[in-house]
């Protein structure tokens, strides 16, 4: 078994809409939108991060996200992680608050 996870940079998919305002449309968050829609790459390029996660060959612990400048846009590729997300003992407590919270547990 293989973890591995990624992030989607900045993509244009109303996040920031819906999470400055609770909506989609109207005043600021159609200012938001046009914004999102000029400046970041489409949520479309940002699931590729995902996709590459999910059906490339890589080892475990890699951490996929856009190749461009700050990871925001860009072709994916394995990207950094912080040092919080290499450390054995949070990863090992990250799993173990995720068993808990599903009521399941792994061998």
């Amino acid at each position: 078994m293989r973890a591995l996870a990624a992030h989607p940079g900045y993509a244009a998919t109303h996040l920031l809409s819906y999470g400055q305002t609770g909506r989609g449309t109207g005043g600021i968050a159609s200012i938001l939108n046009a914004v999102a829609s000029a400046t970041a790459q489409s949520a479309d390029d940002g699931a590729l991060p995902t996709l590459m996660a999910a059906t490339a060959d890589l080892r475990g612990g890699t951490y996929c996200g856009p190749s461009g400048f700050g990871q925001l846009r860009g072709l994916p590729r394995p990207v950094g992680s912080t040092r919080l997300a290499r450390d054995p003992e949070a990863q090992r407590r990250l799993w173990e608050i995720s068993e808990e919270t599903v009521g399941l547990s792994w061998p």
